[in-house]
């Protein structure tokens, strides 16, 4: 980057902590030499005033002790400096200085040195003004089109401008509806100030017209004038730029026409006299300051743009011409005449850094040394090549990274107390007026080997909730155990989606390679008693949703199924069982006396989950302890798509409402806040005015806006409760598909992650799309009927559909092909047409008249929910009815 870098002429650095900004740098011949050499005046919020008259640096050199010619300490901060002809009967340049609540004006002169120190300067002081008010910026000119001599003008924190001719004070006018100050700058040829306001728009104003109009010392005085007495100060022209302006610039372009240059935050603006907008240039940097100047090119101005990318562009109206580096971020530049050397570039820090620089390149000298040729030794490159897979066997045999099954350096086991909690450990629980119980988990930890950082995470399905879940452990020796122990329970009145936790332990292992440790993980899982959040319940005799497992064996008694459920005095009813679901819902378990089915019936669809898998699995417990190995479950009857749909609507009816009322606390949220500004300004105006029901409108905003909060809350937490019985529903809908097409174990974790891809469920990231995209995945892979189907594009990205008629359409669709054959698999053959069978287990879908009918068909052949109760009469089922009666 040499050719875009800036030659450095000579630089230096001022003070220590010492403070600057954009007006704190000035180029001007001060002292009044004549000769054309400018110098260069830098004031610090420390209240130091130096000048400079900088010498070119000899190579390897720094500055010199004599490019200082002054330097005074002012005890006030110095918020700019100029040069200009400030004192009245002299043609002579003087300083003014500008503090926060003084303007200071001086003469600097020099005296000629007969010794070797060289000459002498100082500073006198011409005047001063006190300032009843605390300064922001000031500007200079011949304002009302004086000759031979400059005012100035102070723009005050308040937005009042105060002029001063020279010795004596002028007048001060307020700014209509100023808040904050802006830049400010004076235009010669059409005697107007012009600055920008806090609402982000250009003004100018008529120097006349702030002559003329009534002195206003206090803002109630300004506020009259509103009323009728005396002339109002009214606006010249103005221009939304929509944006805060960073500076202020008024460059001549001929004797009839100037240009307004303003620099915003994103882009920098040239404007006419009247206002109109000349051109604009985006800017694709955060700018810190800029200067124009005439170009030599006629009717072009160049505009020299500092940004805080260390970086100085050189601007040609709105054409990039150059581009070079500094090591610095300017908040100030300059260009001036230093030592006969015109268009120095002074660019100054916010922490001192002055620098003298010029655009151009130096020759780059440097030339890259010959390689020295060598020949090449076979054999040593043998004997290293031989070391380095000697070291790469060493680590492959250490492993980088973990591998479950050979991992003996931690032991992970988890064990569920047998009973409940004597004493629950239940706080703070939602679940109405049953008592919660809570039981108690022991984790066991054993090392092998010195282990770093180990840390236990357990993880539960909500509403389950645990007295503790992060655990962290020293292992800092061989042989150790820790035990450690928490309680879980139910906190609120929904059920969770799985009665199964995890333990993850995450560790690192140090190695002499690697001394910092191998991260690894390792986890373990474990199984919640189904008494934790379910209670013996009355068996109904009704129920809106009911299922038939079919099994392959004699059935078994329930009392014997489930001793942790029975009643003593129930012994009649062996085949009848009813469970009570913490928080309301009841399930009632039918058993066969002679067939060999069973029957789940509950108000709910989604709490048949939890009691049939229970089922099942104490079933297959049971078999396996009388050592029969054949036993299956099937499911015969008719998939429940209507009712799985309806959870999903309902669902999803919850998240499009989650972001309605979203959407309007914010817009509630934004009117608060606009009422907050219109009041906050209202108070501080020192005119007493009418509020005009802005604390009623308040007081209303303020009560919609804690009313949607709580809304917000609500469908919060009763979308939480929907998913988790969507989850349920869902658990129970991939159970039932592996029991009715025999599905193995990997085709059902197929399903699993399809239909089951997130933990939690969030407004950017849903249920509906993430699953849509998985099967319509399946639908166009293994479960694809043609090449025409693979061929279809499938979105890239996922975002809240509209309705869930696709996903409902696409679950359908899945469960008809199912229905006719199809496999699931993941190989890579598994995209290729199903008109043979498949090397990857996908077996070909047989074509039928099935096919062809409309989804909608379809759906009505999988979501009748009549189907449901409508299969062949049992008998020993129905006979099982007269005993509740």
């Amino acid at each position: 980057m040499s050719l875009f870098k800036a030659r450095d002429w000579w630089s230096t650095v001022l003070g220590e902590k010492e403070e600057f900004d954009q007006g704190c740098l000035c180029l001007a011949d001060v002292d009044n030499s004549r000769n054309g050499q400018d110098k260069i005046i830098v004031g610090s919020f420390m209240g130091y005033l130096r000048i400079f008259n900088p010498h070119p640096v000899k190579t390897g050199g720094g500055p010199q002790a004599e490019d200082l010619l002054l330097e005074v300490h002012l005890r006030d901060p110095v918020l700019q400096v100029e040069v200009g002809k400030f004192v009245s009967g002299s043609e002579m340049l003087h300083l003014a200085v500008l503090h926060s609540r003084k303007l200071c004006v001086y003469s600097v002169s020099g005296t000629l040195g007969n010794v070797e120190h060289g000459n002498q300067y100082q500073i006198k002081l011409m005047y001063e003004h006190h300032l009843q008010r605390t300064a922001c910026n000031m500007t200079y000119g011949p304002f009302g089109a004086v000759k031979g001599r400059d005012l100035i003008c102070i723009q005050s924190m308040d937005g009042m401008l105060m002029v001063f001719e020279q010795e004596s004070y002028a007048f001060g006018r307020f700014l209509p509806g100023s808040l904050l100050p802006g830049p400010l700058a004076y235009s010669p040829r059409t005697d107007s100030f012009i600055t920008v306001s806090s609402c982000r728009q250009v003004e100018s104003y008529k120097y006349q017209v702030l002559a003329f109009a009534t002195d206003a010392d206090k803002k109630q005085e300004m506020e009259q004038q509103k009323l009728g007495s005396g002339k109002r100060l009214v606006v010249d022209w103005t221009l939304n730029i929509g944006e805060q302006a960073l500076d202020i610039c008024i460059i001549p372009l001929n004797q009839s026409a100037s240009s307004v240059f303003v620099l915003g935050e994103r882009n920098f603006f040239c404007l006419k006299d009247n206002g109109q907008i000349r051109f604009m240039k985006k800017l694709d940097c955060s700018p810190s300051c800029f200067l124009p100047y005439c170009s030599v090119s006629e009717g072009t101005i160049n505009t020299l743009v500092g940004n805080h990318n260390h970086m100085l562009h050189v601007y040609q109206d709105v054409t990039l011409k150059w581009a070079t580096q500094l090591p610095h971020v300017p908040v100030a530049v300059r260009v001036g005449c230093l030592h006969d050397l015109k268009g120095v570039i002074v660019t100054l820090s916010d922490d001192g850094h002055l620098q003298c620089s010029y655009l151009g390149t130096d020759p780059s000298l440097f030339q890259a040394p010959k390689v020295e040729s060598r020949e090449l030794n076979y054999d040593e490159l043998d004997v290293e090549l031989k070391e380095l897979q000697k070291i790469i066997k060493d680590v492959k045999s250490q492993g980088v990274w973990p591998l479950t099954e050979q991992e003996d350096d931690l032991k992970v086991s988890a064990a569920v107390s047998s009973a409940l909690d004597s004493v629950s450990q239940a706080t703070n629980v939602e679940t109405g007026a049953d008592s919660v119980p809570s039981i108690t988990v022991k984790i066991t930890l054993q090392n092998q080997v010195v282990l770093q950082k180990v840390k236990l995470s357990v993880y539960v399905q909500p509403p389950l909730q645990l007295t503790c879940d992060q655990f962290t452990f020293d292992f800092v020796a061989p042989d150790m155990t820790s035990i450690v122990t928490f309680s879980v329970y139910l906190k609120k009145t929904y059920t969770p989606s799985e009665l199964e936790g995890n333990a993850v332990v995450s560790y690192s292992r140090a190695t002499d390679r690697n001394p910092d440790g191998i991260p690894r993980v390792i986890q373990c899982k474990f199984r919640l008693p189904l008494n934790l959040i379910c209670l013996p319940g009355q068996p109904s005799k009704t129920a809106s949703h009911k299922l038939t497992i079919d099994t392959n064996k004699s059935p078994v008694s329930l009392l014997g199924l489930f001793p942790d459920f029975a009643n003593p005095s129930d012994d009649d009813q062996m085949n009848v069982m009813g469970f009570r679901l913490l928080g309301g819902s009841r399930v009632t378990l039918l058993a066969s006396r002679t067939s060999q089915r069973y029957r789940i019936q509950s108000e709910r669809f989604e709490d048949l989950w939890l009691i049939t898998n229970e089922l099942i699995l104490r079933l297959q417990d049971h078999f396996e302890k009388q050592g029969t190995k054949d036993f299956a479950c099937s499911f015969s009857g008719c998939v429940p798509l209507q009712e799985y749909f309806e959870l999903i609507d309902h669902h999803f009816e919850l998240r499009i409402n989650g972001e309605k009322l979203e959407e309007l606390l914010s817009e509630r949220a934004v009117q608060f806040r606009a009422i907050q500004r219109r009041l906050l300004t209202r108070f501080r105006d020192k005119t007493p005015a009418p509020l005009q029901h802005l604390d009623t409108l308040l007081d209303g905003t303020y009560k919609q806006v804690i009313a949607l909060a709580d809304a917000v809350q609500e469908n919060q937490d009763r979308l939480l409760q929907s998913f988790a019985g969507l989850k349920s529903a869902t658990h129970l809908l991939i159970l039932l598909i592996r029991l009715w097409q025999r599905l193995s174990a990997d085709q059902t974790a197929i399903l699993e992650a399809a239909f089951l891809p997130l933990q939690e469920d969030t407004q950017e990231l849903g249920w509906e799309e993430t699953v849509d995209a998985a099967v319509a995945h399946l639908l166009k892979t293994c479960l694809s009927k043609s090449s025409k189907e693979q061929a279809l594009n499938l979105s890239s990205q996922l975002s809240v559909p509209k309705d869930t008629s696709r996903l409902k359409k696409h679950i359908t669709l899945l469960c008809d092909r199912l229905a006719k054959g199809g496999r699931l698999c993941v190989s890579t053959d598994a995209a290729a047409p199903q008109a043979m069978v498949m090397p990857g287990g996908c077996t070909p879908i047989p074509e039928s008249d099935l096919e062809e009918r409309s989804l909608d068909d379809a759906t009505e052949l999988f979501t009748n929910h009549k189907h449901l109760i409508a299969e062949p009469p049992v008998p020993e089922v129905s006979a099982l009815q007269g005993v509740l009666e």
